[in-house]
């Protein structure tokens, strides 16, 4: 090969590899939303040829990085105060916007009902329960507030188990490390999940609305692709899918 043929192939591949790099964007991602943002990065290809890759994390830890410096385009948070908390520092294109909201429910993989979990979980047919670490995982903190606001947190203390984020709690759900457990709605609705899972959803009148926000964060390496995601996630495609993973739609 000629000096200038190398010369042109070498273009040509660097040409190439910079719009492989164009067409991929970082979306931090809520771990509560791990199993259904596949299905979204993959209708979001089919419309827009943009390859997403998700970084899923609990969302304290997820904004820890992200005030850090670290190169992500988009979040999708679990709720709406961490995304605020980047908005506030500057750190993002607008104000959030809430895409969903979320639906606590208990669940177990014992043949046991949950219709009256209230009271079996004070029982000794009971064991660990499992719960996300309120600090860092809006999923948690509902859970907590729905223990409190039943006089029931004290009580069920010593049972409890926490994961550092929703992901975890579901490990801890589906392989019997607890007896029951606190988790999204989309644990459930997701037809990947194979385990046998008995649950019940929690009256929305003891937490308050799981208000999940999206922000676009200005150190987006590449605003084009980012900006259609968000457009994306806000579109009735993906509310139509967000909604089949058991999200409430605004």
């Amino acid at each position: 090969m000629t000096s200038r043929k190398h010369i042109l192939v070498s273009v040509i591949a660097l040409i190439v590899s910079i719009n492989t790099f164009g067409q991929t964007i970082k979306v931090a991602v809520a771990a509560n939303l791990q199993s259904v943002i596949k299905v979204l990065g993959d209708d979001f290809k089919k419309r827009s040829g943009v390859t997403i890759e998700p970084i899923v994390g609990s969302s304290g830890k997820l904004v820890a990085q992200i005030a850090n410096g670290a190169p992500y385009d988009v979040f999708l948070s679990a709720d709406m105060e961490f995304s605020q908390k980047l908005s506030d520092a500057g750190l993002t294109e607008q104000a959030p916007v809430v895409y969903a909201l979320g639906s606590l429910i208990i669940c177990t993989t014992q043949n046991i009902s949950l219709k009256n979990w209230d009271k079996l979980i004070t029982t000794d047919q009971v064991g660990k329960i499992a719960i996300a670490n309120a600090a860092i995982a809006p999923y948690g903190r509902a859970a907590e507030e729905t223990l409190t606001k039943l006089n029931l947190l004290d009580k069920v203390k010593p049972k409890l188990v926490y994961g550092e984020s929703i992901s975890q709690v579901n490990t801890y759900i589906t392989t019997g490390v607890a007896s029951v457990g606190f988790t999204t709605q989309s644990l459930v609705m997701d037809p990947a999940n194979t385990t046998k899972i008995n649950w019940q959803r929690i009256d929305t009148k003891t937490y308050a609305p799981i208000q999940q926000g999206m922000v676009l964060l200005k150190k987006a390496t590449n605003k084009v692709n980012a900006e259609k995601f968000y457009k994306y996630t806000l579109s009735a495609p993906a509310k139509s899918i967000l909604k089949k993973y058991g999200y409430i739609i605004p």
